[in-house]
């Protein structure tokens, strides 16, 4: 999702964009080249001429349960892929400007609390946390070799079409709002807007270097965001708790993605002159939901 807006955003500011995937679909003006992580398979002559490489792979976390193995693919896919994108850059002796990886707010760990995490917290042990720390460590690799690196630990992605959202809007059009476990749980977010722009900076900014949160700088607990989603869909309707213990049965150990959430820090993405277009929720779902 983030990919598809990133890559259209791209072409209109006329960077020539081209995709490494395990299909050849095709996007509009878009090349696609087939690589495999899993098998190690990537022409290293894909890469000629690439000045940026913009990291994004990654298997899609909220999708399945976290069995054992649906955990090691979750690390691997990320952890691998960039293995894989480091190897072929330094043996063929690539010379890209900037390296750019995804990474998640997750890094922070699945918790509840007072305190606003920033760039310097260290990362939580649990699932989410080793995660990112494995993913941003493979990152690292890059920047260990001289090349500039930068990682863009994102929050929940607000988008229309294919985003948490857009599973939140289909039972609010029922009205129908659901307040899950305590409601109090905060809910870090960003306009996919925004976010792009957030990229976009990494690109062009050498002075940007290292993590970066990618979250609005106005905090939200899920109860304030569903009423606030409710406000702007101009529905009325019933809030139906969901507890936590439904939550835990049904998703097991994933469903402390929904359960817990804390603050997150935008200041040092707003040092580097980033603004938000979209810096507060009302704006942010008026232009998803209304336009």
């Amino acid at each position: 999702m983030i990919g598809r807006h990133l890559t259209s955003r791209l072409l209109t500011e006329g960077y020539n964009v081209c995709h490494l995937s395990r299909k050849q679909d095709q996007f509009g003006k878009v090349r696609v080249f087939r690589w495999d992580p899993q098998e190690d398979i990537l022409d290293p002559v894909i890469l000629d001429g690439v000045d940026y490489i913009i990291h994004l792979a990654g298997a899609n976390i909220g999708e399945k349960r976290w069995t054992a193995n649906r955990k090691k693919e979750i690390i691997a896919s990320r952890v691998n892929s960039a293995k894989l994108l480091f190897k072929t850059v330094v043996e063929n002796n690539i010379d890209i400007k900037a390296f750019v990886s995804s990474s998640a707010t997750g890094y922070y760990g699945a918790v509840t609390s007072e305190h606003i995490f920033t760039e310097e917290d260290p990362p939580a042990d649990d699932f989410l946390g080793t995660t990112c720390r494995l993913w941003e460590e493979a990152a690292d690799m890059f920047e260990t070799s001289g090349i500039r690196t930068v990682k863009i630990r994102t929050s929940m992605v607000l988008e229309k079409s294919d985003s948490a959202l857009t599973k939140l809007m289909a039972p609010a059009k029922y009205g129908i709002f659901p307040l899950i476990g305590s409601s109090r749980q905060y809910m870090p977010w960003i306009h996919i807007s925004d976010l792009c722009n957030i990229y976009l900076s990494a690109l062009n900014s050498d002075k940007m270097k290292g993590a970066y949160n990618a979250a609005a700088p106005q905090h939200i607990t899920f109860r304030e965001f569903m009423k606030i989603l409710a406000s702007t869909m101009d529905k009325k309707g019933i809030y139906i708790p969901v507890p936590s213990f439904l939550l835990k049965t049904a998703l097991g150990e994933m469903a402390d993605i929904l359960l817990k959430g804390s603050r997150i820090s935008s200041q040092k993405i707003l040092e580097t002159g980033c603004q938000f277009t979209f810096d507060n929720l009302n704006k942010a779902l008026e232009d998803l939901v209304n336009k």
